[in-house]
């Protein structure tokens, strides 16, 4: 009788593997976030509210996720737990986040939102889970911390209120983090994480919506209630969240959380030309710094891994 036993690869080349697919995953979640900052800021300009926002992006989510369950069934998750990550992920990140956009511009939200997400899962990692920051890992941050503060100063000046848009940023960053931490923690599929954030926040927030929140859709138009929905329910809750998930769980929280910082730079150089929001020397100076700091801290993850 043949044998009919699998071959499993080596440890070191399934290791590698994952690695690879990580780093995909993350530099696509890299293309998403920053057309989820641009969209997010376009939208101030296109009459739709927060309110709005978050309704078209948990409709679209809870939309797209369906055929899954569909094919799949709901997600294999105890309750407690999907309400954990849809409270953390769903909610408590777009919330703020939409309220954001309306105060600050779009380099504060890469610097603030994106940019902060390495320092705010370093230090709850850190707290929660004991894990300890090497020497590289506080270099790179450092350098980070010096492009985020020359980036926020490029514009600071320019936007009355903005330090209130800076703040819901830094707030949405937070609960981003707990989702991270959650899922690693836990161990949670990417599938399965992403579905739990994609259907349980509709069931409690588009019936207050539809019945107390104020709403312009009526007057944004078809086309950009039409853009919205798309991008911000299935690219930036269903694709990206999947692409962050799966790179969290091949790289680990503060390998992707760095390599996602690089989303401020690329935000704030498409702002330029598609929005109309020039960075200024300090601003580009910062995306250097920013970018240096994230590829210093990038290699010395993968060097670490491979030894």
């Amino acid at each position: 009788m043949p044998d009919q036993t699998v071959t499993q690869p080596p440890p070191d080349e399934a290791a590698a593997r994952e690695r690879r697919i990580g780093l995909l995953c993350a530099l696509g979640v890299l293309v998403a976030w920053t057309g989820f900052l641009l969209s997010g800021r376009l939208a101030t300009r296109q009459a739709l509210t927060s309110w709005d926002m978050a309704a078209l992006r948990f409709a679209g989510s809870f939309l797209g996720a369906l055929p899954i369950v569909l094919l799949r069934g709901w997600p294999r998750l105890p309750v407690r737990r999907g309400l954990a990550l849809a409270a953390s992920a769903g909610l408590g990140y777009a919330l703020p986040v939409y309220a954001a956009f309306h105060w600050a511009p779009t380099s504060h939200s890469g610097v603030m939102l994106i940019g902060m997400l390495p320092f705010v899962t370093a230090a709850l990692a850190a707290v929660v889970l004991g894990e300890r920051w090497g020497a590289r890992r506080l270099i790179s941050l450092a350098v980070v911390a010096a492009g985020i503060v020359l980036l926020a100063a490029a514009t600071l000046g320019d936007h009355l209120g903005a330090w209130i848009g800076d703040g819901l940023f830094v707030l949405a960053a937070v609960f981003w983090s707990v989702y991270t931490l959650l899922v690693r923690h836990w161990r949670v599929p990417a599938l399965t994480a992403v579905l739990s954030v994609a259907l349980w926040p509709a069931f409690f927030y588009l019936p207050i919506w539809w019945l107390l929140l104020p709403s312009r859709v009526a007057e944004a138009g078809s086309g950009a209630v039409a853009l919205q929905f798309v991008y911000q329910g299935f690219v930036a809750a269903l694709l990206a969240s999947f692409l962050f998930t799966r790179a969290v769980n091949a790289l680990g929280a503060g390998t992707a959380t760095t390599v996602t910082a690089l989303v401020p730079a690329l935000a704030t150089l498409a702002a330029w030309p598609l929005l109309g929001e020039p960075p200024g020397l300090a601003g580009l100076a910062g995306v250097a710094l920013v970018s240096a700091g994230i590829l210093f801290g990038v290699l010395g993850s993968f060097g670490a891994a491979r030894r």
